[in-house]
């Protein structure tokens, strides 16, 4: 008590002994503590004194209140310019922001109307108490150029504009790519200051923030801003507790490159191996030309594999929609495989269709996928011969035929050379003749089963192939409406 006395006692003294103008400080007492104090202002000059500003720079240690049990006052806001970049094996997001930042100095306040109507004033930020709000995700240096100057209100308001480069690490996720959409998060708050020191608010409603981000967003990058949300919150750490402020930054993807130069080529070659099952297999290679479009999709994998985002906790679908697509290829080789070895192999050994094969595949399978049996063939010819083919055999008549053959050489009981030579050249062309005959009626029976399995297992291909885009798409499109 008599401390406090003798400092009033002094402050009047001195005030007594100084001559008063209209511009000179004003100090306002309660009986308890100093509350307020006003800038001098020089005569003829406008705006506050340098002496006065002087001592408030010598201040900038402290942080600026009267009565330090009350909390300076913080306000943010930030427009997103721009997305630099997003790292997605690391994890980062790298954008570019445009911060405002308020907070009051309550050594910072004159009279408009004593000093000459000046209402507000820039000064060196370095010279002023500064709340140290930092972004809990940086995990980088802030390399962008720093706004030297602040303004300061005859209210003793400061408004702090900079611009931001945040590096900020963020839990990405890849699944959708290139169909993503990412929620990034960014928490403002004071760096050492409890509550109790500083309180953090936003200076404006997070969907004006939102609004005006939108607006000023570059357009021609490879993100678009959907929404920015935010919410007020506490930060407690053991006995100690942080004004905090959280923003959701939700972006999506434009995914039109990715389309062009990834999924629109590989369903190019999808469609080219799938009309390969046209080109007629007992005429055309069609193993070569199937292996020709794997090694094709293999180097197409190699040359955009830069272009897919890589982490170690998870694949993206389109990575998966490359693996089964290039799956599918070697089955369709595989099946190219099976149905030459049908059509070449047991028909040139010459060995007769199994009865099982011919009535499961021939008339079951063959009748399950409608097939169009040819017109020369029957399907219930397919076992016969024709009769009026004049170079068909008849092989129920050789017997007869051999008997008349030998008693027309055995004439009256004396073999004639001549004759005997021309029998046995007719026996000799007859069983080469029924040889080729059967063997070609053998070709047929497999050709019909190679055609009917090939017609099988491409519908079977097809409905795979087919099940699988709507799968990928119902998923992309699951993801990017969630």
């Amino acid at each position: 008590m008599y401390t406090h006395c003798l400092l009033i006692i002094i402050i009047i003294i001195t005030t007594t002994n100084i001559p008063h103008t209209r511009s000179d400080c004003v100090f306002v007492f309660s009986s308890a503590s100093l509350s307020e104090c006003e800038l001098k202002c020089q005569p003829h000059h406008s705006g506050p004194s340098y002496d006065s500003l002087q001592e408030v720079f010598d201040r900038k240690p402290f942080r600026p209140a009267v009565n330090l049990s009350n909390p300076t006052s913080a306000n943010i806001s930030f427009t997103l310019y721009a997305v630099l970049g997003v790292n997605e094996k690391t994890q980062i997001l790298t954008t570019f922001l445009w911060l405002r930042m308020y907070w009051f100095h309550e050594f910072l306040i004159w009279d408009p109307d004593i000093c000459d109507g000046v209402t507000k004033i820039s000064l060196p930020v370095n010279n002023l108490w500064m709340p140290d709000i930092i972004v809990y995700e940086f995990v980088d240096d802030d390399v962008s150029q720093a706004c030297p100057y602040v303004y300061v209100n005859h209210t003793g308001h400061i408004r702090y504009d900079r611009m931001l480069r945040l590096v900020s690490a963020c839990n990405l996720e890849i699944f959708s790519f290139p169909f993503d959409i990412q929620n990034c998060t960014f928490t403002f708050g004071s760096y050492m200051h409890t509550i109790k020191d500083v309180r953090v608010k936003t200076a404006l409603p997070f969907d004006q923030m939102s609004d005006n981000s939108k607006r000023y967003l570059e357009a021609s990058g490879e993100w678009e801003l959907v929404v920015i949300l935010g919410e007020e919150g506490i930060l407690k750490f053991g006995i100690d507790e942080w004004d905090i402020i959280t923003f959701w930054v939700v972006i999506k993807r434009r995914p039109i490159l990715y389309v062009v130069n990834l999924l629109i080529p590989s369903s190019f070659l999808m469609i080219i191996d799938i009309l390969s099952f046209y080109l007629p297999p007992h005429s055309v290679d069609r193993a070569s030309f199937k292996m020709t479009l794997i090694l094709g999709y293999t180097v197409f994998l190699l040359i955009m594999n830069d272009l897919l985002p890589s982490t170690a906790n998870g694949t993206p679908i389109i990575g998966i929609y490359f693996s089964v697509c290039l799956a599918l290829m070697v089955i369709s080789l595989l099946e190219t495989v099976i149905i030459t070895n049908v059509l070449h192999h047991n028909s040139m050994k010459y060995r007769d269709v199994p009865h099982w094969v011919q009535v499961v595949v021939l008339k079951y399978i063959g009748r399950l996928i409608c097939y169009k049996w040819p017109e020369e063939m029957p399907k219930s010819e397919v076992t016969k011969t024709d009769s009026n083919d004049p170079w068909t055999i008849n092989t129920s008549h050789t017997t007869s035929s051999q008997l008349s053959a030998n008693s027309v050489c055995l004439s009256g009981g004396v073999a004639v050379p001549e004759l005997v030579e021309i029998c046995e050249d007719l026996r000799a062309m007859r069983s080469h003749l029924n040889v080729l005959q059967h063997a070609e009626r053998l070709q047929d029976q497999w050709c019909h089963v190679g055609y009917v399995l090939d017609f099988l297992l491409f519908r079977i291909y097809l409905i795979i192939i087919t099940c699988y885009a709507l799968v990928i798409i119902s998923m992309w499109s699951i993801w990017m409406y969630h």
